[in-house]
């Protein structure tokens, strides 16, 4: 049974519907649009599957900009690199690598694209079909031989060099920049609009997307947002946006502390938990917000 409308904290896990979701990256941007995860997805899969991605592009089509507007885009930006880079200057992230020791490999870029989670190595790869001659090329045997991995092997000493020379080339950005929108922000802002979620719901979808990843595991984004819908209806389905957001922000939190490497939630509790709490659904400015125990403000 799903809950009513209050502010609960979530207790056990879910399992997960049998609604299919396409994990690897290179068909995440597309994944809720042949498997349409909205009001319309408890339609007959053969008669309504035309009609119902019809429907979903109109409600998308038909609402408010929300987090797609450019200035609530950039502020998007600006609050994820407080928790993955530890500033608001987004930009500067783009030559970012390290290994954080958090299992994943090398992360880099402007949202953590990791070694060990295959979106890296996806966007080397599509940046090397448009530029054959970048200076990444060379690592791609290793990258995908230690995809899935913590490993560095075929990767040092040359690759964090190599990675931030490319950075500084116009086209690597931008490289960047697809891969973050069309595997991360576009389908975790689609999917939340057809959710129902005002700009804050988008940007906590978004969030959970480029932390955990577009993968129906338990942990994955997908898994979360399918054990969330058994907990509460979504705005799209007559249910209390706040109330629906903070089950699924106990539920992200609950995954993370699982992990050894993310049991800091602070991105969770004195930010997004802020906003939400505070009832700012439209994720107005100014904001104050700590994460890792820093302060940050955007007038």
């Amino acid at each position: 049974m799903k809950r009513a409308g209050c502010l609960l904290i979530a207790v056990a896990p879910v399992l997960v519907t049998a609604t299919v979701y396409l994990a690897t990256p290179e068909h995440t941007a597309t994944a809720d649009a042949k498997n349409p995860a909205s009001a319309s997805r408890k339609a007959p899969a053969k008669e309504s599957a035309e009609a119902g991605r019809k429907t979903d592009s109109e409600i998308v089509a038909d609402a408010p900009p929300g987090l797609a507007a450019p200035d609530k885009k950039e502020l998007a930006q600006e609050i994820v690199a407080s928790a993955e880079n530890s500033t608001l200057k987004w930009h500067e992230a783009y030559a970012y690598v390290e290994d954080i020791g958090d299992g994943q490999g090398y992360t880099a870029g402007i949202i953590g694209f990791c070694t060990g989670t295959h979106d890296l190595l996806t966007l080397v790869e599509r940046y090397t079909e448009e530029h054959p001659d970048n200076g990444l090329a060379r690592f791609l045997p290793a990258l995908r031989k230690v995809d899935g991995t913590d490993s560095h092997e075929g990767l040092d000493p040359g690759f964090p060099a190599a990675w931030r020379h490319e950075s500084g080339l116009a086209a690597f950005r931008a490289a960047q920049d697809h891969e973050r929108d069309s595997v991360y922000f576009d389908p975790a802002v689609r999917l939340a609009k057809l959710d129902g979620l005002g700009t804050l719901g988008q940007f906590i979808y978004y969030d959970a997307m480029v932390m955990h990843g577009p993968g129906t595991s338990a942990d994955g984004f997908y898994g979360l947002r399918e054990r969330a819908l058994r907990e509460a209806n979504p705005p799209s389905e007559g249910g209390d946006e706040k109330a629906y957001l903070d089950i699924f922000l106990d539920i992200r939190r609950a995954a993370m502390k699982s992990r050894n490497s993310w049991h800091d939630t602070t991105r969770i509790d004195t930010a997004q938990r802020r906003f939400l709490y505070d009832g700012n659904l439209d994720l107005h400015t100014p904001l104050w917000w700590k994460v890792y125990g820093e302060t940050y403000h955007v007038p």
